[in-house]
């Protein structure tokens, strides 16, 4: 993967990751404070399924 596409997979996650606070800034807080409030190892487990659901995407879409 070259440089240019490092940064274009770089904007397009400060994209997605601005979506909801821009479109629903009382739903993101209401997420964000359930996020808070969750222990350690379900934040991992909700990490490690994020990790895996991604890399799942990424094989499915590169080939």
């Amino acid at each position: 993967m070259s440089g240019d596409n490092w940064l274009v997979a770089l904007a397009l996650l400060l994209v997605m990751e601005g979506l909801m606070p821009f479109l629903n800034p009382v739903a993101w807080r209401k997420l964000f404070a359930k996020l808070l409030a969750m222990s350690d190892g379900q934040l991992r487990f909700l990490g490690l399924a994020s990790v895996l659901c991604g890399g799942l995407l990424l094989m499915l879409v590169w080939h």
